[in-house]
Order: structure tokens, then sequence, then C-alpha cells
């Protein structure tokens, strides 16, 4: 298994069902409480024990995961809002190095968990047309459809849960 993407690269599709995607919003509503439920028993030299060589940190990755949504959830705010935005990027790796990443990660989970209230109330609203809206990302250049960033995000949750979760499993903690 590659340690890096445990359950796999992000593969979208062309298009997504109106089951699939209320599927996929429904793994982001639920992403709060699981890395809550994945990191609560764990000490402070736990949540500072990288997922892997040369990775994050737990405590980094839980601060990751709200810096991520948070400008997904922006994003999709330019994309209803404006006509095909170039939405911008960031270096989540530098991110990931600023002061407050070293805060208590329930910091970030209570942020996730206002975030992802605010997020799906809003993608549960979406039309049929609001959903295939685009958005061009600055370093492909290719345009994105809204449905695909569901889709990802939902994966992106997941993705990291199953860092911590098989770190967990690998160091034998409870």
């Amino acid at each position: 298994m590659d340690e890096r993407y445990p359950i796999g690269k992000f593969s979208p599709q062309a298009f997504y069902t109106p089951q699939e995607i209320a599927s996929h919003i429904d793994l982001i509503e639920k992403l709060p409480e699981l890395l809550h439920a994945e990191i609560q028993s764990l000490s402070d030299e736990q949540l500072d024990t990288p997922y892997r060589e040369g990775g994050w940190t737990v405590r980094q990755v839980v601060h990751h995961l709200a810096d991520s949504h948070l400008n997904a959830y922006i994003r999709l705010k330019w994309t209803l809002t404006e006509a095909s935005p170039v939405i911008k990027a960031y270096d989540e790796k530098a991110w990931a190095e600023t002061p407050e990443t070293q805060a208590e990660p329930a910091l970030s989970i209570t942020f996730l968990t206002a975030l992802h209230h605010k997020w799906v109330s809003l993608l549960r609203q979406l039309s049929d047309s609001d959903i295939a809206r685009e958005f061009i990302h600055p370093e492909t250049k290719k345009n994105q459809r809204i449905d695909r960033m569901i889709a990802l995000y939902a994966w992106h949750g997941v993705h990291h849960l199953a860092h911590i979760s098989n770190l967990k499993k690998k160091r034998e903690w409870k």
C-alpha cells in the first residue's frame, strides 16, 4: 500500500449522478465527527507523529483539513457568484507550517464542524444548473465542475482519515 494514498488517488468521473453527489455530501457532512472520534484518545506525542516518513504529523493533518476545506468552501462561493472564476491556489505545505498548526486539534475540529454545517447546507440546496457551474484552476488552466469538487473533497476527507487510522493500526494505538 502507498502510505501517501491509502485509499488510492482521486479518480474523477466526467459527471456524477444525483445519488453520487448526495453520497459525497454525506461524507463531507460526517467528516468532523469521524475525525474527532479518530483522534480523541491520542496523546500529544501521538498527535505529533508523522503518518509516514516525511509526511505531516497527525496534528498537521487535522489543521490541513480545516484549511483545505475552508478554501473549498470559498471556491464554491466564487463559482456560484461569478462566471467561471479563476480560483486562488494556495501553498498547502506552507500553510501546514504556520504557527497555529501546533495548536490543539480541537481548534480545527470545532472550526470544521461549523464550516461543514454551513457548507453542507449550501451543497444540499444546489440546483442541477448550480452543480454544472465551473471554475478554472490557475495551475492546470482547466475548467472544473462543482460536482467534481464535491467528489474531490469527499475523497479528501476519507483520504486523510485513512492516514490517521492506518498510523494508529501500524503503531497499535487505541
